[in-house]
């Protein structure tokens, strides 16, 4: 630009210059961003790296004014990278999650670099599309469902519902029972569960004494593809009801409740009359008896254990007691309502517990149980006899046959030779040549016999000393007299042993 000055004088002077005018910027300007492209919605299972948008950000103002920065919200799965001159692109820095976040509100902010700044921005709103990345889930891994016994047919047992976070057809679940075979009998005869909503019903009616408990599974499938499932364990368990009447089986009754049965009158107190036993088909408390009279004809008479079904005496029969007792136990379970059973008992007493017979023949007594403890009792008294009568035979045949060597005595005056091959109780024989071993017994005459060395020449010799002879008295020579206390000393060792 020239600028020219001229004076008015005559002639008129004038001059120029040039002057240049410098126009400062100003940030007047916002900055602008244009989003170039933008992919919504995508799948949540896109990779990362994927590029969603690409953005490109000016401002008219000059040096720092026009300089543009560019942002996006923290705390977001993406991220800006600048692919050239004011371009940029916003690509997947994380996986994503539609069962986390379903959507996102995108906004890029543009910031200027001028005194003050200026800013813009835009926002865009990134949809994700659903993908069958989810099975089904039970609220619980392990059902225990308690299913009362006697149950009517088609009754609701329990609801299965499992829980798919997915979307439409991927939520969409179908139940069903994985077929399992107990007795040859298939899961889907006894029970039933409906597709739609999970719902278990049973098919029959159980019962506890026969069936406890079952086990088995159930399958959620969605609808997805590929289509994802899990399944669960089912534990039905078949609670007991009272519905068995205990069965008295002992004492044993031919017909009808009445037993008849027989004690001897001289009874210790204290002793076993009778036990009732009975049984019951149910299970825990509902099968626990206990026993309590229920008519009884002397109360001070008998006592009944509550347990075990004992009936004992509390004391001992009088005269005064009648012949026939009547006793009427009630056995009783634990249920609610409780159910029983009765047996009455007619005890007879009577004098003696042997039959007698006018022939005077002994008739042993006959019992209706011979326990087994009896027959082992028998059996070890038995074997324990034959054991000691073996030992003892042995023992004196080996004693008999032990040499020992002894010198000839002169007899008493006592002794008596017999040829004969038996005596009287009141003598002792042997067939031997000679006496080795010593005996001393006392005969059913109250004579002491003594065994003396045979002389030679004598088949038999026996030496009784009456029991009111003294052991010093000679008869005849004093080695016979000494001989014989010889032997009665030794007598006396062999019966100590």
């Amino acid at each position: 630009m020239e600028v020219i000055a001229t004076d008015k004088g005559v002639p008129a002077l004038s001059g120029q210059c040039k002057v240049t005018v410098v126009v400062e910027d100003m940030n007047d300007n916002h900055p602008g961003i244009s989003i170039k492209s933008f992919q919504s919605p995508v799948k949540e299972n896109i990779e990362v790296d994927t590029v969603i948008a690409v953005v490109s950000v000016s401002d008219k103002d000059s040096g720092d004014n026009g300089v543009v920065d560019i942002r996006i919200p923290e705390n977001m799965p993406f991220k800006l990278r600048e692919s050239s001159d004011n371009y940029f692109e916003l690509v997947v820095s994380e996986p994503l999650d539609r069962e986390k976040v379903p959507e996102y509100d995108i906004t890029f902010t543009v910031t200027d670099r001028g005194s003050p700044p200026l800013s813009d921005n835009e926002t865009m709103t990134l949809e994700l599309l659903d993908v069958n990345d989810n099975v089904p889930q039970f609220p619980q891994s392990f059902y225990a469902i308690r299913v009362m016994e006697n149950n009517a047919p088609g009754a609701l047992l329990d609801s299965l519902t499992a829980y798919d976070p997915d979307l439409h057809e991927n939520q969409y679940l179908v139940y069903f029972i994985i077929e399992r075979e107990i007795a040859n009998t298939s899961m889907s005869m006894l029970f039933s569960i409906s597709p739609e909503n999970g719902k278990l019903y049973a098919l029959k009616t159980f019962d506890h004494e026969i069936e406890k408990e079952f086990l088995f599974h159930i399958e959620a499938r969605d609808s997805g593809v590929p289509p994802l499932s899990s399944n669960v364990t089912v534990h039905i368990i078949i609670v007991d009801q009272n519905d068995n009447t205990p069965v008295i089986v002992s004492p044993w009754r031919a017909h009808g409740s009445v037993v008849e049965e027989k004690i001897p009158r001289s009874t210790d107190k204290g002793s076993l009359v009778s036990k009732v036993i009975a049984i019951d088909g149910d299970s825990v408390l509902n099968s626990r008896i206990t026993y309590q009279f229920l008519q009884v004809t002397d109360a001070t008479l008998f006592s009944l254990d509550q347990y075990n079904g004992e009936i004992r005496t509390m004391r001992m029969f009088s005269y005064r007691d009648p012949r026939l007792q009547r006793l009427v136990v009630v056995a009783k379970d634990n249920g609610e309502p409780a159910l029983s059973a009765t047996v009455t008992i007619k005890l007879s007493t009577v004098e003696t517990a042997v039959k007698a017979y006018s022939d005077m023949t002994e008739v042993p007594l006959e019992y209706d149980i011979f326990s087994d403890l009896n027959l082992y009792l028998v059996i070890g008294l038995g074997s324990v006899s034959f054991l000691l009568l073996i030992t003892i035979l042995v023992t004196i045949v080996l004693k008999c046959q032990k040499p020992k060597s002894s010198k000839a005595a002169p007899p008493c005056r006592n002794s008596v030779v017999s040829e004969r091959n038996s005596f009287a109780d009141s003598t002792l024989v042997s067939n031997d040549a000679y006496w080795y071993s010593m005996f001393l017994a006392e005969t059913r005459k109250g004579k002491l016999v003594v065994r003396q060395p045979a002389p030679k020449g004598s088949r038999y010799i026996v030496s009784s000393l009456p029991r009111s002879t003294g052991l010093t008295e000679t008869s005849g020579s004093a080695p016979s007299t000494l001989q014989s206390q010889l032997h009665l000393q030794s007598g006396r060792d062999e019966l100590r042993k």
